[in-house]
């Protein structure tokens, strides 16, 4: 499963931009109301609700947004009516990508995702297509700074994590659905802050392409990043650290 925390951290760098187009707090905001809508507005007992707040104070969300994005959500005030859709297809040489949307009109979603899928060289698929490829899993980041990365495996290990992958910048931590809540707990206990903290769909085995190829792909997923109704894109593509380096630098 490592690699999959290369296109994050691209994504931790273009937050900050996005931020200040308010197009992060514009996609925070419809996934606090989707998940208001499906659980209830009490974090308490929404375990989905909190998980999307915690990423959006992270985020420096501002808290009156928070609030009205639960409130609409929760049917408290007037707000769009979002549907919640995954679209399945194929990037260049048949890398495998799940989309995760929400939208207002199904529609315009559908054909702007088809869109970009044709401009960088792949394909829409069938509903089924690639999901079989992936599953959901706990992930969770830390940055080493100055933490044992042997001592943050021990703790995650001990609370329940599945995987644990040591790389020279990020620690990534991949745990069942069932334990993700311990384990970031565990971590917590122990003054370790966490990157990020989120249920993600994880790729069961990874793709290798040449570089040519691997930034094509990862141009195609950054498009459909940029899309205002695409809330998450995943895909099985390995990415090295000397092309993650290259595209950083095309980006800057």
């Amino acid at each position: 499963m490592s690699g999959h925390s290369k296109w994050s951290t691209i994504k931790r760098k273009k937050a900050a931009a996005d931020a200040k187009r308010g197009k992060l707090f514009t996609k925070l905001a419809r996934e606090i109301a989707v998940a208001a809508r499906e659980g209830g507005p009490d974090l308490e007992t929404n375990f989905k609700l909190r998980l999307v707040v915690e990423k959006a104070k992270a985020a420096n969300m501002p808290k009156d947004n928070i609030e009205r994005a639960i409130r609409r959500g929760a049917g408290l005030e007037k707000g769009e009516a979002l549907e919640e859709i995954t679209y399945e297809g194929y990037g260049p040489h048949g890398v495998a990508l799940l989309v995760h949307v929400l939208t207002d009109n199904r529609n315009r979603a559908v054909s702007a995702v088809r869109r970009i899928f044709t401009r960088y060289g792949g394909s829409l698929g069938e509903t089924g297509c690639v999901a079989w490829l992936f599953e959901s899993k706990g992930y969770l980041t830390v940055e080493p700074n100055d933490h044992d990365p042997e001592r943050l495996f021990e703790i995650a290990v001990e609370a329940g994590a599945e995987d644990v992958v040591i790389s020279d910048d990020l620690v990534e931590i991949y745990t069942d659905v069932g334990d993700f809540s311990q384990v970031r707990d565990a971590l917590r206990t122990e003054g370790i802050p966490l990157e990020s903290a989120q249920i993600s769909m994880i790729p069961k085995s990874l793709m290798s392409l040449g570089e040519k190829e691997t930034m094509q792909v990862m141009h195609l997923i950054d498009a459909l990043e940029g899309l205002d109704d695409v809330q998450e894109v995943y895909s099985n593509l390995e990415i090295p650290d000397e092309i993650m380096l290259k595209y950083e630098h095309e980006m800057a």
